[in-house]
């Protein structure tokens, strides 16, 4: 019996000593070869100013999961640019010797609030590492400058306007919208702060919910005030001034510091160059007066109007419209030009530090989206009303991935990245305690998104740390339930229902009538239980006394620093700050001569697939007659209640 036991626990064994050795031999032939790769770039004196990245859009925290062998024969488009990637790029660029900076072109950036402190920190980190960070942009919006203040310099064009106007939290209300399609819906909320279900049952905003927003408001204004004004060097109380006079001509915003030059694209490559002794002896004379204002004439860019010919030429001319192409045609002006290449072309030319990779890996799982039952789904229709449109995480897919996590030796501690609004509460009562459940087994760190409220906050409770930005939003530690009520509607359509039942509340969730006082009692009963065992499961998790916990719950959102300042998190930070307190955690090695191994794990079905005729178009109906919202009808919901408008 003994040697059969101990004979799986030899191979087991003997399977992870083969698995170092051969990481081992693996790290030692990287070295090697990046070594090789470093004097061959060094021999061929391969060296530049600037590396551009352009950044955009959602710029999601984590790589989306690898396609299929059919999906890439598919005209899909290209993964956006994520987070992981982008950390990636630039801790590359923060080793190479042979680079002066990085030169970021921002348009379009469509992300959250705690994402664009992630970039911010990105771009600070580069700057630690003694790079010099340039930002150019053409939008000087607040989602855009917030992450451009972080940078040594901002460049603008000359039709660009300063137009960071603020923040805005709205909240929808149906209500009345219903009424007129004759859906009514039934509430019961456990506090008057717990107003996810006000959308839907009330017309108007309440004292309560303008109280919560209005702190939420301040805190994020604060915060987002004294990140700008800091980049500026200025104070808060200046920069805030500044911002009650927006919009600025792009002139008025020079002149008040908020930028640091005007140029076009493709005057970039002479803007960015280093002065020659000529031409600082030329500005002491007075020459280039315009250029010291951050502002370059046509003799200064050293350009001449074209001829018609040039013109067409120019025209001819394929796939020349990148920076880097700008930056390295030929010209015959002499005036100094800055080495501009984008990642594709600089990659290759970067000296490298190599690393060891951590024996053990730093697992990630992601929970995005709504939180419901059964498997996650990314529908193709995304409507901007909770628990309706969007992305879902769904409890059967996250239990998959918890169970295989917990069965992988190798996997030395989890960062569990929770992104979500909150939903159905069994859903997340149960993704909850895989999470306790394994987090007796090794280090978990929770990592908090732009938002991980309610039910996200729930599945984040039994985290041994939690993280957060500043401005992530959190909180909302509270329970509501919904019915919807459709006899109006079946009227107005001339529906004519009939039914039979057994038992005295069959009809309890279904009933298209509106809730009795009955009914709404034992809804009432079952939400102050659900309740009762949130704050047991946040007591225990954040081992804070149970009986203290109301003024901190009740459904109150918070921020991330007013979370903090509560115990409800544990510190602000970024993902890469997530990876490294999980390595410190479970042991692993996070000094320089070392590179944490992180693998990201990923539910085994497809992200793509092709959308039925008319999809999009039933699945707007079924919002309109209540059928998408009759899913959650009568279930305990733990939901976050408002919407952030980054002006």
């Amino acid at each position: 019996m003994n040697e059969n036991n101990n004979q799986p626990n030899f191979f087991t064994e003997l399977k992870g000593e083969l698995r170092q050795l051969w990481q081992t031999v693996e790290d030692e032939w990287r070295c090697l070869w990046a070594d090789g790769r470093n004097k061959i770039r060094q021999l061929q004196g391969a060296k530049l100013d600037y590396v551009i990245i352009p950044l955009g859009g959602p710029l999601p925290e984590r790589n989306e999961p690898p396609r299929s062998f059919i999906e890439r024969q598919l005209p899909l488009p290209p993964p956006p640019l994520s987070m992981e990637q982008l950390n990636g790029r630039l801790q590359k660029i923060a080793d190479a010797e042979n680079v002066k900076g990085v030169l970021f072109v921002l348009r379009g950036l469509s992300c959250g609030l705690g994402t664009l402190q992630n970039i911010r920190q990105a771009l600070q980190r580069l700057r630690e590492a003694g790079k010099e960070v340039v930002v150019y942009t053409p939008y000087l919006d607040t989602r855009h400058y917030l992450v451009a203040c972080a940078a040594d310099r901002i460049i603008a064009p000359p039709g660009a306007h300063f137009d960071v106007l603020g923040l805005r939290l709205e909240a929808m209300f149906l209500k009345d919208a219903l009424k007129q399609i004759g859906v009514q819906a039934d509430v019961v909320q456990i506090s008057p702060y717990k107003t996810a279900g006000n959308m839907f049952s009330k017309s108007n905003i309440t004292p309560e919910q303008q109280e919560q927003m209005t702190w939420l408001l301040d805190d994020l204004f604060d915060t987002l005030t004294a990140a700008m004004a800091d980049g500026r060097q200025q104070t808060q109380a200046e920069f805030q001034a500044l911002l009650d006079d927006a919009p600025l001509t792009i002139q008025e915003t020079l002149d008040a510091g908020l930028i640091d030059a005007i140029a076009y694209e493709d005057e970039l490559a002479w803007l960015l160059a280093e002065e020659t002794a000529e031409s600082a002896a030329g500005a002491e004379d007075g020459e280039g007066e315009t250029c010291s204002r951050g502002i370059l004439t046509t003799q200064e860019r050293g350009l001449e109007s074209p001829t018609t010919d040039e013109k067409i030429e120019t025209a001819e001319e394929d796939d020349k419209s990148s920076l880097g192409d700008l930056a390295n045609c030929p010209t015959e002006n002499k005036r100094p030009k800055a080495s501009l290449k984008e990642w594709r072309d600089a990659r290759g030319m970067l000296l490298e530090i190599p690393r060891r990779h951590t024996k053990k890996f730093v697992g990630v799982i992601s929970l995005e989206g709504a939180i419901t039952m059964g498997a996650s789904q990314k529908p193709p229709v995304d409507l901007p009303i909770p628990l309706v449109g969007g992305v879902t995480a769904g409890e059967a897919t996250l239990l998959s991935l918890i169970r295989r996590a917990e069965g992988m030796s190798n996997m030395a501690a989890l960062v569990f990245h929770v992104d979500s609004p909150g939903g159905v509460a069994l859903a997340a009562d149960l993704i909850g305690r895989e999470i306790e459940r394994l987090s007796q087994k090794l280090p978990v760190v929770v990592y908090m998104g732009n938002t991980a409220a309610s039910g996200g906050y729930y599945v984040s409770a039994y985290g041994r740390h939690i993280m957060c930005q500043s401005m992530s939003i959190t909180g909302s530690i509270g329970v509501i339930m919904m019915r919807l009520s459709t006899q109006g509607l079946y009227q107005k359509l001339h529906v004519n229902q009939a039914s039979v039942q057994r038992g005295q509340h069959a009809g309890l969730y279904r009933d298209p009538a509106p809730l009795t006082e009955e009914e709404r009692q034992i809804l009432r009963k079952s939400i102050e239980t659900v309740y009762g065992q949130f704050k047991r499961v946040v007591a225990e998790g954040r081992d804070l006394p149970y009986d203290d916990l109301d003024p901190i719950c009740e459904g109150r959102v918070w921020t991330g620093r007013q979370a903090l300042e509560r115990r409800l998190v544990d510190g602000c930070g970024d993902f890469p700050d997530a990876i490294r307190k999980a390595a410190e955690l479970a042991e692993l090695p996070v000094d320089d001569a070392h590179e944490i191994s992180v693998v990201n794990l990923h539910a085994k079905t497809s992200r793509h697939r092709p959308a039925k005729p008319f999809e999009a178009a039933e699945d707007i109906i079924k919002l309109l007659t209540g059928q998408q919202m009759r899913q959650f009808s009568g279930q305990p919901l733990l939901l976050l209640p408002l919407h952030i408008e980054i002006q």
